[in-house]
């Protein structure tokens, strides 16, 4: 199941109260005031995971509460300040409020975002004394903590968003180049959920994003594909997979073009390349089609292998590489 929005409730701790205390101790008469102050209540702190692909990795729980800061003690001592309390949340995730305002956009391993502050502790009697008022007894109670209502918006990361209709072999592709093992069927919307795949190739790694099959009118919501589009958004690189077998083929092309413009103008701005498809059952009409319009195009079959290595490759060009690195997983073909 795949999980790409959440509400929850995030509940930080309220600080320790100051108390007031006065210095006792034999021989020393008027010891002052000695109250120390509360300790600091805990935050909620929202923490990227690359271990969670998707929302439901965080489990069932709606109500995420840190804990209270301790009251001071005498000869003053601080009250112990509550942990923080960690959420883990997948990369790529972005925070708003109740009214959709983004709060956070959460897109690295490891990256912060203190979703609520916990209260500051309060102060003892010993900061209220004055040559005037030598024995105070004021004392302040700690802050309450914050409580907001957040909403969590999944859209993956990946350097890859393969887009198509429904049966054009995607879920094949990914599978024949990567490590992500979608479902493969041959009806339509076989893929009802992203899936993400990592291709390793010259020492470099890359992750590529199955997309659930688009129509004509997703953008308006038809068929399955208009909830994942989103997703598309965070790619850096499209690659087109289209039926090549099929008589409508470069209308498919034109369609995906004009649905990813509707959903968001910058869409149609990213680099793409055309991976044409089940070569395997002949596809000398598509490509003649191509080939009219100037559009270049990678011939490939999932079936067989045939253009996947080149392929690969011209993925692998196309994105950027932060860094080399190897999952123990290789491409074969």
């Amino acid at each position: 199941m795949f999980l790409d929005e959440k509400s929850i409730e995030v509940r930080s701790g309220k600080g320790g109260d100051g108390i007031c205390s006065f210095h006792r101790e034999k021989f020393v008469p008027l010891g002052g005031p000695d109250g120390g102050d509360g300790g600091r209540g805990g935050h909620v702190i929202l923490q990227v995971n690359e271990q969670y692909s998707t929302l439901l990795d965080m489990g069932n729980a709606r109500l995420y509460k840190a804990s209270s800061g301790e009251a001071g003690g005498a000869k003053r001592c601080t009250g112990k300040s509550a942990e923080d309390l960690i959420v883990y949340v997948p990369k790529g995730t972005i925070v708003k409020d109740g009214e959709g305002r983004i709060l956070a956009d959460l897109t690295e391993d490891g990256q912060r975002w203190i979703a609520a502050k916990g209260g500051k502790g309060g102060m003892g009697n010993q900061h209220f004394a004055t040559p005037k008022i030598q024995a105070p007894r004021k004392c302040t109670p700690g802050e309450k903590g914050e409580r907001r209502e957040l909403f969590l918006e999944l859209k993956l990361m990946a350097d890859v968003g393969l887009v198509g209709f429904p049966n054009a072999g995607k879920s094949s592709l990914v599978n024949k180049i990567s490590s992500g093992r979608p479902k493969v069927g041959d009806y339509p919307f076989t893929t009802l959920e992203p899936v993400l795949g990592i291709v390793q190739y010259g020492g470099n790694s890359f992750v590529v994003a199955d997309i659930p099959g688009l129509l004509e009118g997703a953008s308006e919501g038809k068929g399955l594909g208009h909830q994942f589009l989103k997703h598309i958004e965070r790619t850096h690189t499209l690659l087109f997979v289209i039926d090549g077998f099929a008589e409508d083929a470069y209308q498919q092309f034109t369609v995906l073009k004009k649905e990813l413009k509707a959903f968001h103008p910058k869409l149609a701005e990213k680099p793409y390349l055309i991976a044409l498809n089940k070569s395997d059952l002949g596809i000398e009409k598509a490509l003649k089609d191509f080939k009219k319009h100037k559009d270049s195009v990678i011939v490939t079959s999932a079936m067989n292998g045939e253009g996947c290595k080149e392929l690969v490759s011209a993925l692998d060009q196309a994105v950027p590489h932060k860094k080399k690195k190897s999952s123990g997983w290789s491409t074969k073909f």
